[in-house]
């Protein structure tokens, strides 16, 4: 019997390969938002610092100009963190739309898959009956070989 061979594969090769790519980019996009969550960690925490400097400092009594000086640097890295958690807003939502490619290709090349073990199956099941015939054969001549000599 001829070797097992599935008319798809060529689509399964191609499905893999966007599958892997899609992957990629969706561990691109997750490297990203990582790094722009740590971003926005450290403005938060040098936020938070400035604002104990600054009440600190409040607390000691401290000129105008500076307090005025200290407010203008507060508002500032709020608009930082505004703008950041603006960036980390926009990498989530890049970040659901790959991973959902990503579960669509996964389940195309899944189907597929699938269709290709069953097909596969079909066939070793076909080689399997083919051997069992051929036995069967090779028996029965071997029983008509003896009668024929007795």
């Amino acid at each position: 019997m001829k070797k097992f061979q599935f008319p798809l594969n060529t689509v399964l090769m191609y499905k893999q390969q966007i599958l892997d790519s899609l992957q990629g980019e969706h561990a691109v996009i997750l490297a990203r938002l990582h790094q722009q969550e740590e971003v926005l960690d450290s403005l938060w925490t040098r936020y938070r610092a400035y604002n104990e400097e600054y009440k600190v400092q409040q607390q000691q009594g401290l000129p105008i100009t500076t307090a005025l000086m200290y407010q203008s640097g507060l508002r500032a890295c709020e608009a930082t963190i505004n703008q950041e958690t603006l960036q980390l807003e926009e990498f989530q939502r890049q970040e659901e739309q790959k991973r959902e490619q990503v579960v669509a290709a996964k389940q195309e090349t899944s189907s597929i898959e699938k269709l290709k073990e069953k097909k596969l199956d079909q066939y070793q099941k076909a080689v399997q009956k083919d051997e069992e015939a051929l036995i069967d054969e090779f028996v029965s001549a071997a029983r008509v070989v003896r009668l024929s000599q007795a």
